[in-house]
């Protein structure tokens, strides 16, 4: 892959030493140019509701802008799977051998790979579908730590806002690949899980790799959470966890087939209700002449 000019100051892929660097939607910063906080920060801080009437309304507007972007950049992506896990994980580490394996087999099941486009395990999935043909997409974020998108992203946006960056996560994908990570990565675990949970989606696969480290999570949802009635049983079975790359892929697949299945079966009821609707009308309308008022 061809070298990627958003990498902070340390070691790139070939040795060489990189400056300080952060991507700002079209606009990039280095060194001393890079600002202390971002733009999440500056529209969240409640400190500067004072502000709001000269400077949210520009917000707006941008916000507005990340959002066409984005979804005027994606519309023509094929049919993708989001791959979640740590930007600290080593190459070498089981969920980094894991992502690659994940993104390579994804890929030649016909999806393209959707990561954060950071460093660890995203990068490592970015790599897998790369190396065997498939479409790599990397939507990076504004951070005070700014990581750079990785060498084996093909498509890349770089967004200020959270909020517009994880829409997109999951309105271009048809399934989520959660593997080991910190806070990042729960809390696009638990969103994804909340909107299938909700019906906000329609039978988005979660998966889960890396049973070791998952384990005890699940355990808690099991025996606390649910025990206590805050999810039902029912919920925990929105969660396929498993360390089989196969199976994980097999599972998304298998998920899309059936709900093609109901969506196919559901317009042909309505063209079967339609017709029927326009046979009962034929022939209760009258005939001729003597049917006329």
């Amino acid at each position: 892959m061809g070298e990627s000019s958003g990498k902070t100051a340390g070691q790139g892929q070939r040795g060489e030493t990189r400056r300080a660097e952060r991507h700002r939607g079209a606009v990039t910063l280095r060194n001393r140019a890079i600002p202390t906080s971002t733009a999440d920060q500056r529209l969240l801080d409640s400190r500067g509701r004072s502000d709001w009437k000269t400077k949210d309304a520009w917000r707006a507007l941008r916000i507005l802008s990340e959002f066409v972007e984005g979804f005027d950049t994606l519309a023509d992506l094929p049919p993708a799977v989001s791959v979640f896990g740590s930007a600290r994980s080593k190459p070498d580490s089981p969920e980094c051998r894991m992502a690659e394996e994940v993104g390579a087999a994804l890929a030649r099941a016909g999806y393209a790979v959707i990561t954060g486009g950071g460093p660890g395990v995203m990068e490592a999935a970015n790599r897998g579908a790369g190396e065997a043909g498939g479409l790599s997409v990397g939507l990076g974020i504004e951070l005070p730590f700014e990581q750079g998108l990785n060498d084996w992203v093909d498509l890349a946006i770089d967004f200020r806002y959270f909020f517009a960056r994880k829409t997109m996560f999951v309105k271009y994908a048809q399934a989520f690949v959660v593997l080991p990570g910190g806070f990042g990565t729960l809390d696009e675990l638990f969103e994804a899980l909340t909107l299938v949970q909700t019906g906000k989606v329609t039978r988005f696969p979660v998966v889960l790799m890396g049973t070791d480290y998952w384990r005890g999570l699940l355990d808690w949802l099991r025996t606390t959470m649910a025990a206590e009635g805050k999810i039902g049983p029912a919920d925990l079975d929105l969660i396929r966890l498993t360390d089989d790359v196969n199976e994980a892929v097999r599972h998304i697949v298998e998920a899309e087939a059936v709900l093609s299945a109901e969506q196919e079966a559901v317009r042909e009821e309505a063209v079967a209700r339609v017709a029927a609707d326009q046979r009962a009308a034929a022939e209760a309308a009258p005939e001729g002449p003597a049917g006329r008022s």
